[in-house]
């Protein structure tokens, strides 16, 4: 009873995270399940089962909240079920010893890349257009594929790729990513039934994950407007790099003397990555302060007004003249 409250506990803090990145769900459940000794393809299949609920949920918040790209979802998310469908059949086909170390590997991966990606200023300005079908087609397989294979990889694969983009709000990247993770976890969790049978699912372990996914999901979808993703995001990242570490550590036989450096050379990194995270939080903060009290500083005061028209639109008689916006620049 003591672990089903503390995989709750699990589920609630990993959609928490989930729901304010657009990632790290899987990443995190499926790191501590492998940590407890659950079996590779059992741990991504009941991570994924347990998925369903907790995508659902968080994409009727994120819905409710305006942040779902619908045109996003309906092409990235059918590749994405093709790619899940393909890693879940592949892991289910080749043994504990040899998925153990495949899946720390791409976690470990995963979880340094949130380090790099959240120790560096996010990307805030956005270019025009609309993302096009054979780019988001492609990333939806890749992602899905690395995502039943790893236990994790949907967000961190997908959400990076569209950020950069420059063509969506990240809020609306998000919430997109988190939606359609549904349509992926659900083919995923049939890969793994056909592969491992029903006896492959830990139900109770999925109720406990479910249960605090459930939980943490609107509250989640609220959060992704305020969370400071810079510090979440390398903070969430050392944490699967440590522990995924052990697993590699393990499968490479090195010796008990290198494990204490190697753990050490982690943390060193980890902290650096928080520091290089709020230095770039801070630095964003700052450019926007400059950029408010630069707005601010243009009063209307200085701006001169236009005679009202009795036929002229309202909302046109507040705009100034280009004139007059161009000697108030001056002064």
């Amino acid at each position: 009873m003591r672990k089903l409250l503390v995989l709750a506990l699990v589920g609630l803090a990993a959609q928490l995270v989930d729901g304010a990145l657009g990632m790290a769900y899987g990443l995190t459940s499926s790191t501590l399940l492998l940590l407890v000794g659950v079996a590779p393809a059992a741990a991504s299949a009941s991570v994924h089962l347990a998925e369903i609920g907790t995508t659902l949920a968080a994409g009727v918040s994120h819905w409710r909240f305006g942040n779902v790209d619908w045109r996003v979802v309906s092409r990235i998310a059918l590749p994405g079920a093709v790619g899940a469908f393909a890693g879940a059949t592949f892991l289910s086909s080749i043994s504990t010893e040899s998925a153990a170390p495949w899946m720390a590997g791409i976690l470990f991966t995963l979880g340094a890349y949130l380090l790099v990606r959240f120790s560096r200023p996010l990307r805030t300005n956005r270019r025009g257009g609309r993302l096009r079908g054979r780019f988001l087609g492609p990333l939806g397989l890749v992602a899905g594929f690395v995502d039943a294979t790893g236990g994790g990889g949907w967000g961190p694969v997908a959400t990076p790729a569209l950020l950069v983009s420059g063509r969506m709000e990240p809020r609306k990247v998000i919430g997109s990513v988190d939606t359609s993770e549904f349509v992926v976890a659900g083919a995923a969790s049939l890969g793994f039934l056909i592969g491992l049978g029903s006896e492959g699912f830990l139900l109770p372990m999925v109720a406990a994950l479910l249960i605090g996914g459930l939980i943490a999901a609107p509250i989640a979808a609220w959060l992704v407007r305020i969370v400071p993703a810079q510090l979440l995001g390398a903070t969430i990242g050392g944490v699967i790099v440590l522990t995924n570490a052990r697993t590699l550590m393990r499968a490479a036989d090195l010796d008990g003397t290198a494990r204490p450096a190697v753990y050490a050379l982690l943390a060193v990194a980890w902290v650096a990555a928080l520091a290089l995270a709020v230095r770039a939080l801070l630095r964003t903060r700052r450019q926007r302060d400059v950029a408010a009290t630069a707005l601010a500083a243009v009063s209307p005061a200085t701006v001169s007004p236009v005679p009202v028209s009795s036929t002229a639109d309202p909302a046109e008689d507040r705009l100034p003249t280009p004139a007059a916006v161009s000697s108030g620049g001056d002064r």
